[in-house]
């Protein structure tokens, strides 16, 4: 039977900060303490930083492999534990798609809860990145903590390429992995933008499905975000839109400063539905439904009564950037 709750204790490295990195993470069983699986691996060249989120991601990755309903992370990062509860902002751009590819992975559970523990706490998932590391620099594989062998299966393979990138030899002295993207490889680059006000934002009521138009001051910021977008990106393939009007306003604003870009609607990047709270002020909904909105706001995956979750919003949005 699956484990409903465990443990992740996640660390990663980096000999030289950027230098030969890795990662190991451990998932328990915390009744019993049990180790239920392993994961380590070589990432080439890379900053701690880096290292310490892959770990957590392996970590969380072999917890939903495991079937467990809730995890409770364990880490020595502080940084690590503090972005992901949302505590510290993530200003180094090379963290930002880790962090939302964890993120994602924690939105496959029911709940994860994330603590920090001191070094000599994590001591397993530290052994399993120092033989990453090891691995990483060329040196023979060492031991973990157990007295066992580090896996042959999971330490020591170089990091897989990314999606789009071309794969390279496993030699890291000839062709070293790394986090960073090849100078060949062309993103597509995504500018999101909020629409401008309307009369529901400065009354502070929730503004969902309901067709509420811009106010003057919007319209406003509609046109000044359409300058700003032009001088960030004058080549802009496509301008996609929810169906709402106050979002088509701002949209064609952008589009006109574009030099009349098509404007694109999508059906599923409309607002979230919030149901019964539709058209109320934040102070009458926290009034009325005090449990309902401290559930809503402990978890993304719960909805306003008759509305919809942010996590059925961010699968619908989703699709459309896929």
């Amino acid at each position: 039977m699956a484990p409903r709750v465990v443990s992740v204790e996640a660390d990663g490295g980096s000999r030289g900060n950027p230098g030969p990195a890795g990662y190991g993470a451990v998932v328990r069983d915390p009744e019993t303490g049990e180790v239920l699986a392993e994961r380590s691996e070589s990432l080439g060249t890379a900053t701690n930083n880096v290292a310490e989120y892959q770990g957590l991601i392996a970590g969380l990755t072999a917890a939903a492999e495991l079937g467990a309903a809730e995890v409770d992370v364990r880490m020595d990062s502080k940084l690590v534990v503090e972005q992901m509860c949302g505590r510290w902002q993530i200003k180094h751009p090379g963290l930002r798609p880790l962090a939302a590819q964890a993120a994602a992975l924690v939105g496959r559970f029911t709940a994860v809860r994330f603590s920090w523990i001191p070094r000599e706490q994590n001591r397993h998932a530290d052994a399993l990145a120092n033989a990453a590391m090891d691995a990483a620099a060329g040196r023979p594989p060492a031991t973990a903590t157990t007295g066992r062998p580090t896996p042959a299966d999971t330490v020591g393979r170089p990091a897989s390429p990314a999606a789009g990138q071309p794969a390279t030899g496993s030699d890291p002295a000839t062709a070293p992995a790394s986090w960073e993207p090849r100078p060949t490889f062309t993103a597509t680059r995504l500018i999101l933008v909020r629409h401008g006000e309307t009369p529901y934002t400065e009354q502070r009521r929730y503004s969902g499905r309901g067709d509420v138009p811009l106010s003057e001051r919007g319209r406003a910021q509609a046109g000044a975000t359409g300058a700003r977008v032009a001088e960030l990106a004058p080549s802009v393939a496509a301008v996609l839109s929810s169906p709402l009007s106050r979002c088509t306003a701002t949209a064609a604003a952008i589009a006109g400063a574009l030099g009349d870009v098509p404007v694109r609607t999508e059906d599923d990047l409309i607002e979230c539905d919030f149901g019964q709270w539709e058209g109320r002020t934040f102070a009458e909904v926290r009034d009325q439904w005090p449990g309902e909105m401290d559930a809503w706001l402990a978890s993304p995956r719960i909805a306003p009564p008759g509305g919809e979750s942010f996590t059925h919003v961010a699968e619908r949005a989703n699709r459309v950037i896929a």
